[in-house]
């Protein structure tokens, strides 16, 4: 049962989740019926009418403004990308950062964000390193800003053991100190509710198989049009505001989009965005804010299980600073992973032990399931709470 919503009928949505008890959201989500019907509709049409082209950008055009709904922004500040990589390289790539210039980042934060950021040391680019713990606010980088200081970017939600970091007091500290903000959304979206605008970001990025229900290969980024100055590393005919009528590029047919489009290349991830839109209205019309809330609830169980146990969680304990659906178990991965998997549970090993990332579908009963194959086993001194 769910104190938010009719937890059974959206668990019939998900076939995986009567196969095996899957708490690994936090990895990839399962394929959800109305996800598959609209990919299904795209190859129908594929193969019946050999492509109805038209018909198929009109609806990425659809799928474009429920995304920019979806972070409370404009459709005008949209892009789709292949991932979440992607999207922070674009981002990374984007903002006129010099040589001297300094970004500040989180230690431990996800590597893919932070290579983006890394690889513009070629260019002269300093990244410093600000320390991970539980809290992590405007306060954390205070001290570390400097008149060289251009740049923060960081994750809403941590991947490795589901911290939940202040966006909103870092977003302001940016906009006090005239930095661009860039923030990786990739574990947060579709389970905890975001206003792009309210974080007061320069760019949001995310991929799309994880909270938003799609399967691997399309990502989001959210660009500021205020912020015109940041343009794209690369051009083509797609991210141009004026593309050539007889498509001959010329030296003098260069200016950008001036919408998000202008960090678009070529053609789309048709059958991921036909997904997508279907992905997006089915989480609507749960609502995100039941969705953390049932995760939420999931997560204080899994705790008050734990502590009986005297385990120990990575990671924060309090609401105000967890992700509402990922945690982490200290229970040694080498150990643990493979009987798990053997007994139908599936979950993820990570760097302090066994993560457990709730979906929309997920009920007490799967996180009984999980500790009482914990109890089963018993556990050695090492695994027990500090």
């Amino acid at each position: 049962m769910s104190r938010h919503y009719d937890v059974q009928a959206v668990r019939r949505e998900f076939p995986a989740a009567d196969r095996m008890v899957y708490l690994d959201s936090g990895f990839q989500a399962p394929l959800a019926r109305p996800v598959k019907a609209a990919i299904e509709l795209f190859l129908r049409e594929g193969l019946e009418t050999a492509g109805p082209k038209s018909v198929w950008l009109d609806r990425v055009e659809e799928t474009r403004a429920r995304g920019a709904r979806f972070l409370g922004v404009s459709a005008q500040e949209i892009a789709f990308t292949k991932n979440t990589s992607e999207s922070m390289n674009i981002a990374a790539n984007a903002l006129p950062l010099r040589a001297g210039d300094k970004v500040l980042m989180i230690h431990g934060d996800h590597p893919n964000n932070a290579y983006a950021f890394l690889n513009l040391q070629r260019k002269g680019v300093e990244v410093r390193f600000v320390p991970m713990t539980d809290i992590v606010d405007a306060a954390s980088f205070l001290p570390h800003i400097d008149e060289k200081t251009r740049a923060i970017s960081m994750s809403h939600v941590t991947f490795h053991a589901g911290h939940r970091f202040d966006i909103a007091s870092i977003g302001a500290l940016c906009a006090d100190k005239k930095l661009y903000f860039a923030v990786d959304v990739m574990q947060a979206i579709g389970v905890v509710p975001i206003d792009a605008r309210a974080m007061q970001a320069s760019f949001v990025g995310s991929g799309t198989h994880k909270g938003l229900l799609v399967p691997q290969g399309l990502g989001l980024l959210y660009w500021n049009k205020a912020l015109n100055e940041l343009e794209p590393t690369y051009l083509a005919t797609a991210s141009l505001a004026e593309p050539p009528a007889d498509l001959i590029a010329t030296s003098e047919i260069l200016a950008p989009a001036p919408t998000a489009r202008r960090f678009e290349l070529g053609n789309f991830n048709l059958p991921a965005i036909h997904a997508l839109g279907a992905a997006i209205d089915m989480i609507e019309q749960i609502g995100v804010q039941n969705i953390q809330n049932h995760c939420f609830d999931l997560g204080d169980h899994l705790i008050a299980q734990l502590d009986e146990l005297d385990i120990r969680l990575v990671g924060p304990r309090d609401r105000r600073h967890r992700a509402p659906h990922i945690y982490v178990i200290g229970l040694p991965a080498s150990e643990w992973l493979g009987y798990f998997e053997q007994n139908g549970v599936r979950v993820s090993p990570e760097r302090d032990g066994i993560r457990v990332s709730f979906g929309m579908f997920n009920t007490i009963a799967d996180v009984d399931r999980l500790v009482e194959l914990i109890r089963k086993r018993g556990l050695k001194t090492s695994s027990r709470a500090a």
